[in-house]
């Protein structure tokens, strides 16, 4: 249940910003229909990737749900990665690090600054991964 209370928390604060945006960057969710944009605008991919549950109490109540959100930057290939480095920084200072968002009453922290991977290069476009992890704990 809470993977999903995570997800939401964290695409709806990215859904709000990428669509109030100038241009607007369209999104593709998991297992969501998507059609990339026909123009090569840039667009983002959001992924929730959870890793293994954990608790840390004596008792079993707690629940440590912890992961890495990834938000991949897709732009026309061979334009080089500035406009998805630019983008980029945006996504850094819309998720800070210690960012405390809340979802139904669960809290999901931000616990690292957004990163950039290496880009990955593709016929017609290249994405330009970032992510960051996040915590949130049930008692």
């Amino acid at each position: 249940m809470s993977d999903k209370l995570i997800r939401a928390a964290l695409e709806t604060r990215l859904y709000a910003w990428a669509t109030a945006r100038i241009p607007a960057l369209p999104i593709a969710f998991e297992d969501v229909e998507f059609t990339p944009p026909s123009d090569g605008s840039p667009y983002l991919q959001a992924y929730l990737l959870p890793a293994n549950l954990d608790s840390t109490d004596l008792e079993g109540v707690h629940l440590l749900f912890q992961g890495v959100f990834q938000i991949s930057i897709v732009t026309a290939a061979g334009n080089g990665t500035g406009a998805a480095s630019a983008i980029a920084d945006e996504l850094r200072a819309l998720f800070p690090n210690n960012l405390r968002l809340v979802q139904s009453g669960l809290p999901v922290f931000v616990m690292t600054p957004l990163s950039t991977a290496a880009a990955i290069a593709g016929d017609t476009t290249t994405a330009l991964p970032t992510s960051f992890r996040y915590r949130a704990d049930t008692f």
